[in-house]
């Protein structure tokens, strides 16, 4: 008699009489008929077994073995019904076990295999009744002399894995008897499964109970309730049983190598897999702290081993992947952590979710989404007499969970596949994922010592692809061109196009390139030129668009600033910036704080002296200088150069499709970067800027209104008010006008329905995606007109614009595969020069780039999570986590901002942080604008 893990003495189980008192289910049983009450008629508890005997059989003694075999299991003659409001399990007398048999005969040999494979199929996907029973089917498909097939067919409420061995094999004991003549040579059980369920509820209950959930409440405590592997659709809020098996086999190499390190740390062959499929979920979710599921045969009795029944439990098992341990270390974790699940193996998974009480959610299920198997096989297959039997079956699969990962170990190769739910995964993305496994199961049986961040997914020659696809197109700057002196190029060329239209009047692109010729003489007088900043605090209106024109003439760099700013938001920002001279009109002169830049008023009569000729700028010189949000602190300046402005701007012109004629709309506040994609692009194509006097965030009637009557054809939104705008046009059947050819929108999540709605407007969407730091957009994505996007399980960010690039690279710098979550870095001609200021922020954020051929090319760290998809674009998931950690230390989002707020003598702090796996970051320190370094306690 064995005691438990807590120390309780286990009683034995013994026999109850069959004398008509209701039979309780164990916990399995129970959730199971619980399923069948909130789902009936679902399959996803069948387990179905179709088998090809390849032999001569004799149907009337596989007939009785049957018989026999169910009369030996009452499992096997069980049903399940409602006794005064509780279920209960009803043994039915033995009986004859009918055995229909089909006849293919008649069928040419590939059609006879088509036919039964379909039988099969379809046996598979038909339910049982658990109330009336059998719970057992069987079926003799005929094919021809010594061919046939056995089907069979159980619900896992009366069996599991386990008893699917002692099916067949005594199965085949009573085969070969029964043919011989001979009577049964197997002994009478000592116990059925109803006798197991009795004794299960009496022990484990009460102190027993609690000793073992006191295990399991302090190992799962905090764990994440859902493992988010990226999946290629979203999650449904009801859960899909389909499913389809991708098969995955490891080499007898790699498996021997497996099987040594699992010798040297003390481990068995489970746990150094088990931590290599833990080690890629955590990749793939970016994750450190991952949680699985594993079934163990839960008979933990030896009267138990040979009864058929539902035994099986699932162990929890959570995986610390932190710190970046090598591949014997984590091993080493894995083994404590299955030696403890073992040790409390005893808890019902069923009871367990009781006890922990998880947040409890119809998309997906408690504790843990994904499992893993790893089976022996045993010596030879079931046979039939003489006859062989041998398992098959077609890609469809029951997924109970998002992923299961099932192997067998023969001795030789490691074998066996990956079960996906078709409701969440393409079989590409499975593919992957077992070709990432082997990858990993390779580097752990070649180098134990190796550390998880070096252990590379990607095969030879798939990290030169996958940069490759993270770059646009290459293209040569045009000499010594820049985007001031193209606009006058095209002044020249359709002088009298409209280049601005606001308020009613228009100025042409004569007008325009003259009214900025004589603003920027004035600028010149001021001392302006390369690298000098001047502040422009201007309203959506012609003097603005004369404003940016004239500063990059006189061969400064504007910094627009938007009048509704606070006064103290404007003192900042022109102290910050360094301005040199603001650009403003009389009336928001009054505004300006005391200070020593120098105000010139556009709309005062000044008589300009000179020439307009511009200064000698070059293409690396500052073309404007442009402030974030500050959301997560001080807003940063970041310095934008020619090179850049001009490149972005010329890609946009293409990506938007800009022709003279078109009128593109002045959305955006003047302070924002998206002004500057609404007016160069459209000034380089010959096409007219429109700025509205209007409050277009007033309501979508007044922004419709003035598309029509401006005759908009272009207009970029916030994706924010689009989703507005379009509920607003789909809700009151409204359309857009004739028009409007193109809409802009990005910078946040997209709504699935708004995209539904927008296919039928009959107007094209291109989703932007970028940053202040790189230029305002490095990828877009179009839809055309009627594409609904809104079967994508997100909108994907789409393709970079030439010479820029996206990578998307793990914490050791290294680009990831295609599915995987990893940290948006973007490179090219789209980075910008650097925060105003801030060298040592700067130097955290623009790193240099490896990847580029060019001396001096650098990366921008996005912070943002995503990962590539199948087709090359990017899927947004998220900001990279808003804390760090050391040794308990946490720094809150706006800490480090207060803690400078208190110390004036330093003027900027940088959290330095190494990341020593993908999603664990440890806080080293912080840097000081003078270099020095501080502790999180100096600071």
């Amino acid at each position: 008699m064995r005691r438990a893990g807590a120390g309780v003495q286990v009683p034995p189980i013994v026999k109850v009489p069959r004398d008509g008192s209701p039979l309780p289910l164990s916990f399995a049983q129970a959730r199971l008929w619980f399923i069948d009450q909130l789902e009936p008629g679902s399959a996803a508890y069948n387990i179905p077994v179709p088998l090809w005997v390849r032999g001569a059989v004799d149907v009337r003694v596989l007939a009785g073995a049957l018989s026999e075999l169910v009369r030996r299991h009452e499992a096997l003659r069980t049903v399940f019904r409602s006794t005064a409001g509780e279920p209960t399990q009803v043994v039915l007398p033995a009986a004859p076990v009918p055995l229909p048999s089909v006849d293919l005969r008649a069928l040419s040999p590939e059609a006879r295999r088509i036919e039964t494979k379909r039988l099969a199929a379809e046996d598979a996907a038909r339910p049982f009744d658990l109330a009336s029973g059998p719970l057992l089917r069987t079926t003799l498909v005929r094919s021809g002399e010594g061919e046939s097939a056995l089907l069979v067919n159980l619900h896992h409420v009366v069996g599991d894995g386990w008893s699917l061995g002692v099916f067949f094999r005594e199965l085949s004991a009573l085969y070969r008897a029964f043919a011989a003549g001979a009577s049964s040579p197997l002994p009478e059980l000592p116990v059925q499964y109803a006798d197991f369920a009795v004794w299960q509820r009496a022990w484990l209950s009460g102190e027993t109970l609690e000793a073992q959930v006191g295990y399991w409440k302090q190992e799962l405590g905090g764990a994440p309730p859902l493992l988010e592997v990226p999946t290629d659709r979203p999650r449904a809020p009801g859960q899909s049983a389909r499913g389809r098996t991708h098969p995955f086999a490891l080499s007898a190499e790699a498996a021997q190598g497996l099987r040594a390190l699992s010798r040297r740390e003390g481990a068995t062959l489970f746990m150094t897999v088990l931590a290599a499929w833990q080690a890629l979920l955590g990749r793939y979710a970016g994750e450190t702290d991952v949680v699985v599921g594993s079934p163990i045969a839960g008979r933990t009795r030896a009267e138990l081993e040979g009864l058929i029944g539902f035994f099986v439990n699932m162990l929890v098992l959570r995986a610390d992947l932190g710190g970046d341990p090598t591949w014997a270390e984590l091993v080493g974790r894995t083994r404590r952590a299955a030696l403890g699940a073992y040790a409390h193996q005893d808890v019902p998974f069923e009871r367990l979710v009781d006890e922990l009480a998880p947040e409890r959610s119809l998309a997906h299920a408690p504790l843990f989404q994904v499992t893993f198997a790893l089976d022996r096989s045993g010596n030879g297959g079931p046979s039939l007499g003489g006859a062989g039997l041998e398992r098959f079956g077609g890609g469809e699969a029951v997924a109970k969970l998002d992923l299961d990962l099932t192997l067998v170990d023969d001795g030789g190769v490691l074998a066996g596949g990956l079960t996906y739910a078709t409701a969440l995964f393409e079989p590409e993305t499975a593919a992957r994922m077992a070709r990432h496994l082997e990858t990993l199961l390779e580097s752990m049986a070649a180098d134990p010592g190796r550390r998880l961040s070096a252990a590379s997914l990607l095969r030879e020659g798939e990290r030169a692809q996958l940069l490759a696809a993270g770059r646009g197109e290459a293209r040569p700057f045009p000499g010594d061109a820049l985007v001031h002196r193209v606009i006058a190029a095209r002044a020249a060329a359709w002088p009298d196009a409209p280049a601005v239209a606001c308020g009613g009047s228009t100025l042409s692109f004569r007008e325009l390139h003259e009214r900025a010729d004589r603003l920027s003489l004035r600028l010149r007088a001021r001392g302006v030129g390369p690298e000098t900043v001047v502040a422009v605090l201007l309203d959506r209106s012609a003097e603005l668009a004369v404003s940016l024109l004239a500063v990059l003439r006189a061969g400064g760099a504007f910094v627009p600033l938007d009048p509704a700013y606070p006064a103290g938001r404007l003192a900042h920002l022109l102290e910050d910036s360094g301005a040199a001279v603001v650009l403003t009109r009389a009336g928001l002169a009054g505004a300006l704080p005391a200070g020593s830049a120098a105000v010139v008023c556009v709309d005062a009569e000044e008589e300009p002296a000179g020439r307009a000729d511009a200064p000698d700028v070059g293409p690396d010189a500052l073309a404007y200088l442009i402030y974030t949000s500050g959301s997560t602190g001080q807003p940063k300046g970041a310095m934008v150069g020619h090179r850049s402005l001009l490149c972005y701007a010329e890609a946009m012109r293409e990506r938007m499709e800009l022709a003279p004629g078109d009128r593109v709309l002045q959305f955006a506040s003047p302070a924002f970067d998206v002004m500057i994609e609404e007016v160069f692009p459209a000034w380089l194509s010959g096409a007219c800027v429109v700025f509205p006097q209007d409050d277009l965030l007033g309501s979508p009637h007044e922004l419709l209104r003035l598309l029509e009557r401006e005759r908009v054809s272009v207009v970029e939104l916030p994706t924010a008010f689009w989703h507005e705008w379009v509920r607003t046009l789909a809700e009151e059947g409204a359309r857009l006008p004739p028009g409007l050819r193109l809409v802009l929108m990005g910078g946040e999540r997209v709504l699935a329905e708004r995209l539904e709605q927008w296919a039928g407007l009959g107007v094209p969407l291109l989703h932007v995606f970028g940053l202040t730091e790189t230029t305002v957009t490095t990828t877009t994505l179009r839809l055309e007109a009627g594409e609904d996007g809104s079967r994508r399980s997100s909108l994907p960010l789409g393709v970079p614009l030439p010479n820029a690039a996206v990578h998307v690279l793990d914490g050791a710098g290294e680009p990831v595969p295609p599915g995987m979550v990893g940290e948006l870095y973007v490179g090219g001609a789209a980075v910008a020069r650097g925060y105003h200021a801030r060298p040592a922020l700067t130097a955290v954020r623009y790193v240099p780039d490896p990847f580029a051929a060019e001396a001096g090319a650098r990366l921008y760290r996005t912070g943002d999570r995503v990962r590539r998809l199948a087709d090359g674009t990017l899927e947004f998931l998220g900001r990279m986590d808003s804390q760090v950690k050391l040794r308990g230390y946490r720094i809150e989002p706006g800490e480090i901002e207060a803690a400078l707020r208190e110390h004036p003598a330093v003027r900027e702090a940088v959290v330095v942080v190494r990341e020593d796996a993908p999603g664990d970051r440890r806080l080293v320190g912080y840097v000081v604008a003078e270099g020095a370094a501080a502790s999180p306690g100096e600071l």
